[in-house]
C-alpha cells in the first residue's frame, strides 16, 4: 500500500475517497480474539438457563417470568422463518452458549492495576483511548476526567455483559439516563417495566422471542422532556467467546420535545464456524421527540470461500407514539454471513415522521435480506426510504420493504427509492416491495433501479490514471453518497472506508 501514499490528489477526487481507496486490501482487522478466562452458562437452552441468566443480572421476579413466557412460546414455534431469500443452514440451538462473561468482571475493579490487561489490550485494538479504557473497565474516580477530541458516550458490551459506560455523570446532570439495560432494571425498574416489550412484544417473531428469553445485556436510554442530549450516545458490541451467541436488548425512550442521536457498532473474531447474533432494539418517541439511530454493522462476514461468519437476525422497531415524533434509521451493512434485518417505524402520532437510509453490501458468499417497514397509522404522517444495495462475488442481496397506509392515516405520504448495483456476473440483486394504501387521500411513490457498474464511468476513471480497484471504489462511493451523508460524522468516515474494504476482491 506504500505506492498509494505517493499518488497526488487529482481534480474531482476528494481526500476521503483517496483514504477509502488506500484502505482497499486491508483484511478484516477486527478478526482477533482476546484470550481471557471466561465464565459460561451450561451449553443449551432450557428454563434453568433462562433462570440462570436472569439471576446473573439480579433481575426481579416479574422480569424472570416475562423471560419464561417468551421461552415457553419459543419452544412451541416450529422453526425459524423460511420466507426470506436466504439459504439458511440448519442451526442447532442446543449447541450454543447463551451466557459468557469474563471472569475478571465478576468483581468491579477499583484501579487500573486490577483490570485484566487482556481487556485493556482489546480496547486499544478497537481504538478506544486510554482514559475511556479506564472508564469502560469500571475504574472508580475517573468518570469526570476530560477526554480530548471526543464527545461520544460509549457503552461497551463484551459477550454477555456491559463492561461499562462513559460520561454517565455528565449525562445525569442533564437528566439523561444512559447505562446498560441490566443496570437500568436495577436502578430504574419502573421505566423498564413500562416500556420493555411495548414496541417489540416477546411474541413478535422467532428471533425476537428467543432474544426475549435469553437477552443478556445491551443499552438503555431515557431522555427527559425538553432535553437535547448534550452528546451522541454509542454502544459497541463485541463477540469474543467461541460457540456463543450474543443477544443484546436496546431500549430508547425519548420523552416529549427531546432529542438524541445514538450510534451502534459491532465486530467479531474470524472463525471457521458460524456464530449467532439475535438482537432487539425498541425505540419510543413521544410528542415532538426526535431520535436518530445509526448503525455500522461489521460482524465477521466469513472468508472468500464462505467459511465462518456471523448469522445476524435482528428486530429493530420505533414507535412514534405521539404527534410530530420523528425517528431516522441510518445503517451501513457490510458484515455478517447472513443478515435478516428490517428497521421499522410505527407512525401513530399525527404528523409523525419516519426515515430510513441504508447501504447493504454483500460480497463473496454473503447473503442479505434487509429493508424496512413504514406503517402509517396517524393522520398526515410522512416516511422516506432510501436503500442502496451492492452485490459482488457470488453474494445475494435482497431489499424487502413494506409501506402500509391505514384507513385513518389520511393525508399521509411516502417516498421510496431503491437502487441496486451489481459488480460481476455471479451475484444477485432482488427487490420485494409491498405497498398497501387504504385511503384515497394519501400518496405513495416508489422508484427502483438495478444496474451494473457503468463501463463508461470505469473507462473515464481509468483514463485519469486510476487502477480498476480505485475506479470501482470511486463509483460505489458516489452511488452510496446520499446515505453516507445522512450518517453522523462519528460514523461517516468509518463507513466510507468499510464500503471500499468490503468490496475487496470483487474486481477481476
Amino acid at each position: 500500500m506504500a505506492a498509494f501514499d505517493e499518488i497526488p490528489l487529482r481534480e474531482g477526487v476528494d481526500q476521503e475517497t483517496v483514504d477509502a481507496v488506500r484502505s482497499v486490501g486491508e483484511r478484516y482487522k477486527y478478526g482477533f480474539s482476546t484470550d481471557v478466562e471466561t465464565e459460561y452458562a451450561p451449553k443449551g437452552l432450557n428454563e434453568d438457563i433462562v433462570r440462570l441468566i436472569s439471576a446473573k443480572n439480579e433481575e426481579p421476579e416479574w422480569l424472570t417470568e416475562w423471560r419464561l413466557r417468551a421461552y415457553r412460546r419459543w419452544v412451541q414455534l416450529d422453526e425459524h422463518p423460511t420466507w426470506a431469500m436466504l439459504r439458511l443452514p440448519e442451526i442447532d440451538f442446543q449447541d450454543q452458549y447463551y451466557y459468557a462473561r469474563p471472569k475478571s468482571m465478576a468483581v468491579r475493579p477499583k484501579s487500573l492495576d486490577e483490570v485484566d490487561p487482556q481487556l485493556l489490550a482489546t480496547y486499544a485494538k478497537l481504538g478506544i483511548p486510554l482514559k475511556e479504557q479506564m472508564i469502560l473497565a469500571g475504574v472508580e474516580g475517573v468518570e469526570g476526567a476530560p477526554v480530548e477530541g471526543r464527545r461520544v458516550a460509549v457503552d461497551a458490551v463484551f459477550d454477555s455483559v456491559s463492561v461499562g459506560t462513559t460520561f454517565k455523570a455528565e449525562l445525569a446532570r442533564a437528566g439523561v439516563i444512559f447505562c446498560s439495560i441490566s443496570e437500568a432494571v436495577r436502578e430504574h425498574p419502573e421505566l423498564v417495566r413500562k416500556y420493555l416489550g411495548s414496541v417489540v412484544p416477546y411474541s413478535d417473531n422467532f428471533y425476537a422471542t428467543l432474544n426475549s428469553a435469553v437477552y443478556s445485556d445491551g443499552s438503555f436510554v431515557y431522555v427527559p422532556p425538553g432535553v437535547r442530549c448534550p452528546m451522541e450516545l454509542s454502544t459497541y458490541f463485541r463477540i469474543n467467546a467461541e460457540n456463543t451467541g450474543q443477544f443484546e436488548r436496546t431500549l430508547i425512550i425519548a420523552d416529549k420535545g427531546s432529542y438524541v442521536s445514538y450510534l451502534e457498532g459491532c465486530t467479531a473474531p474470524k472463525r471457521d464456524t458460524h456464530q449467532l447474533h439475535a438482537a432487539v432494539v425498541e425505540i419510543v418517541a413521544l410528542e415532538d421527540a426526535e431520535v436518530k439511530y445509526s448503525t455500522v454493522q461489521n460482524w465477521f462476514p466469513g472468508d472468500e470461500e464462505g467459511r465462518g461468519g456471523v448469522f445476524n437476525f435482528v428486530t429493530k422497531r420505533a414507535d412514534c407514539r405521539e404527534a410530530r415524533a420523528k425517528v431516522m434509521w441510518t445503517q451501513v451493512e457490510t458484515g455478517s454471513a447472513i443478515t435478516w434485518k428490517y428497521p421499522s417505524c410505527l407512525l401513530r402520532g399525527e404528523g409523525s415522521q419516519g426515515e430510513f437510509y441504508s447501504i447493504a453490501i454483500a460480497n463473496n458468499w454473503q447473503q442479505a435480506d434487509t429493508g424496512t417497514k413504514m406503517v402509517h397509522l396517524g393522520k398526515n404522517t410522512r416516511s422516506r426510504i432510501v436503500s442502496k444495495g451492492i452485490s459482488a462475488g457470488r453474494a445475494q442481496n435482497t431489499y424487502r420493504g413494506l409501506v402500509s397506509v391505514h384507513p385513518k392515516a389520511t393525508g399521509s405520504r411516502n417516498y421510496t427509492q431503491c437502487d441496486s448495483l451489481l459488480i460481476g456476473g455471479d451475484c444477485g440483486a432482488h427487490t420485494v416491495p409491498y405497498i398497501e394504501c387504504k385511503n384515497n387521500s394519501s400518496r405513495v411513490e416508489h422508484e427502483a433501479t438495478t444496474s451494473k457498474v457503468d463501463e463508461d464511468q470505469l473507462f473515464y476513471c481509468r483514463q485519469r490514471g486510476m487502477d480498476e480497484e480505485e475506479a470501482v471504489a470511486l463509483v460505489v462511493n458516489g452511488f452510496c453518497r446520499e446515505v453516507l451523508q445522512a450518517l453522523p460524522m462519528e460514523f461517516a468516515i468509518e463507513a466510507q472506508k468499510l464500503v471500499a474494504i468490503s468490496l475487496e476482491g470483487s474486481v477481476g
